[in-house]
């Protein structure tokens, strides 16, 4: 499994994880929220399944 996420959008996946996270806590506090876990473990891994499957690296 080799890195397909970039510096730039590992930042981006971070930033639109915990505000997706934050929404649960704060804004209309759905579950929709914890979706923000897939980008943050995305950018953590720097691995993304749909990257490969369309054959994106950043």
């Amino acid at each position: 499994m080799t890195s397909n996420v970039g510096g730039l959008d590992r930042i981006l996946r971070i930033v639109v994880g915990l505000g997706l996270i934050a929404l649960v806590y704060v804004g209309p506090q759905t579950p929709w929220g914890w979706l923000g876990v897939i980008p943050l473990a995305t950018a953590f891994i720097g691995f993304c399944p749909a990257y490969r499957l369309l054959g994106i690296r950043t």
